[in-house]
């Protein structure tokens, strides 16, 4: 019997719920390491550096000693207020395109070419909806260094940053970087959820785990790594446009460099430029460390909170 459209809209709405809460759990564990990408991103950023260049580990500590453990955390509140719409839009979109699209019984039985455009589709559309947090998070993190420096944060908080950027750029600068954002988003999901779904599959079906913890834990590292590697020089350009305020003297001033970026396709050549190709995978490391654990907690917690809810599986 087929389910009514009323239970059919609640499993819906459940599903939204259960991701949001999914994806601030995950963020929350693993948002230092995504503090040390940023900067990681940022360092050496048009051959202006200061002293000998990071690694992952070394920039982390640094982090830590110029700026206290909070400054491992700075803008953990518009991350946490981004994935409650990206990843919910994004999972809940994909799994809703892959059951319509399937054949037959199985509503996985999909291409692994189609579910890679569905997830890279659900995340344009999840990436366009949240862009605005992703913009404070990145604005939020690069001020670290200038409180290093001993000058002022250019925001004090979440509402500061939204007010400050709508008022000097515009509603349309709360979107700045949203092209690269969204190629990355686009790369990021054909990669992780087409991957995830896919190796979860292949897990199952040769009989190496059951529907459990084992092949969330194999799929969802597997799908860490692919995203990252596809995604990795996206989300270095992204890093970069949305950390660069609309130049004015005011905003020249306040900003942590004086860098100009015409749009993504010159940030990509200037970065290639003067730091070399390698420079287009800045952060690898720690955006891979960081993919693993947080799809880790992401899908585990989702999968368990689906079962505990009377959902079926991913």
């Amino acid at each position: 019997m087929a389910p009514s459209a009323a239970a059919m809209e609640q499993d819906f709405g459940l599903r939204l719920v259960l991701t949001s809460a999914s994806a601030v759990a995950a963020e929350s564990v693993t948002f230092p390491i995504d503090m040390t990408k940023t900067r990681l991103q940022l360092q050496g950023e048009m051959g202006r550096t200061q002293g000998a260049k990071k690694g992952a580990v070394g920039m982390a500590l640094h982090i830590a000693k110029d700026e206290g453990i909070a400054g491992l955390y700075r803008g953990l509140s518009p991350a946490l207020l981004r994935h409650v719409f990206y990843t919910s839009i994004r999972i809940v979109s994909y799994e809703q395109i892959r059951n319509h699209v399937h054949t037959g019984d199985d509503k996985h039985n999909v291409s692994v070419t189609k579910k890679a455009f569905i997830g890279g589709a659900s995340g344009i559309i999840g990436q366009l909806i949240a862009s605005p947090a992703d913009l404070v998070k990145v604005r939020m993190q690069s001020d670290g260094r200038l409180i290093k420096m001993g000058q002022a944060p250019r925001y004090t908080g979440l509402v500061d940053a939204f007010a400050k950027i709508v008022k000097t750029e515009g509603v349309g600068g709360l979107w700045r970087g949203v092209g690269p954002n969204v190629q990355r988003a686009f790369l990021v999901n054909m990669g992780e959820l087409a991957c995830y779904d896919a190796a979860k599959q292949l897990v199952i079906e040769k009989g190496f785990f059951g529907d459990n913890i084992g092949a969330h834990t194999c799929a969802s590292v597997m799908s860490g790594l692919s995203a990252t590697i596809l995604s990795c020089p996206a989300d270095v350009v992204k890093t970069r446009m949305m950390n660069q305020a609309r130049h004015d003297p005011a905003s020249a001033t306040a900003a942590s460099s004086s860098v100009c970026y015409r749009n993504s396709v010159d940030c990509l050549v200037k970065t290639i430029k003067l730091e070399g190709v390698g420079a287009l995978w800045k952060g690898f490391f720690p955006t891979w460390t960081r993919l693993g654990p947080w799809q880790f907690v992401f899908w585990v917690s989702y999968e368990q909170l689906r079962s505990l809810t009377g959902l079926s599986s991913f």
